[in-house]
């Protein structure tokens, strides 16, 4: 099935199941059934079933669905059987700490550069990762072929690092940046909110009573 043809709300679901897949995976399990992923994921049997159905694989009765085959088919989706090349700016505390996370590899996203505008801190290393002038950006960009880029500055700053990010060719951008930002059509951008989630635990727990 063609990954457009695919409810949003379930391509929302989709990356869970792959993180779950491939611990699970690292863990050496060869099957798991929709009950095991519901209960490991807070959803129902008949959900994740029901959003597996959209993927070219089916389920074994008493057994479920075999882990190498249905990391395989959630990569395809999802575009995660290509290595990603991303390259993050902003070589703040959250800069930094992306890119001495060892996870990324493992999933198929190399970080490439970190990107900063102190002088004081490009030419550093951070785990693997060297901090660039934000200023060479489109020569980065160019000769490794980049194209996810990871916005990690203060607010203020957010749409003018979009911006860059876009002139050089990006065409995906993950906004760490606590402010909306404007791109053209045919820019993906994904915002990553810390604090609105944390305002829906806050909210959760007040109407707990």
């Amino acid at each position: 099935m063609e990954a457009s043809s695919i409810p949003q709300p379930v391509i929302h679901r989709l990356p869970k199941y792959l993180v779950h897949i491939q611990e699970l995976r690292e863990d050496g399990v060869a099957w798991a059934s929709s009950q095991d992923i519901a209960d490991a994921l807070g959803l129902t049997p008949s959900t994740v079933r029901q959003d597996l159905s959209h993927i070219d694989l089916r389920g074994i009765s008493k057994k479920g669905y075999e882990t190498s085959q249905l990391e395989a088919e959630l990569r395809l989706v999802l575009g995660a059987d290509i290595r990603h090349r991303v390259v993050i700016v902003g070589a703040g505390h959250l800069g930094r700490s992306l890119a001495m996370h060892g996870a990324f590899p493992q999933r198929g996203f190399e970080i490439c550069c970190l990107f900063d505008k102190d002088p004081s801190v490009v030419g550093r290393k951070f785990g693997t990762v060297d901090v660039m002038s934000i200023d060479s950006m489109g020569e980065v960009a160019r000769d490794k072929k980049i194209d996810i880029g990871l916005i990690a500055v203060p607010s203020h700053a957010a749409q003018e690092v979009a911006d860059a990010l876009v002139a050089v060719g990006i065409r995906a951008i993950l906004n760490l940046a606590y402010k909306h930002i404007q791109v053209p059509e045919g820019v993906h951008v994904v915002d990553a909110r810390i604090m609105e989630s944390l305002q829906e635990l806050a909210f959760a727990l007040r109407n707990d009573g």
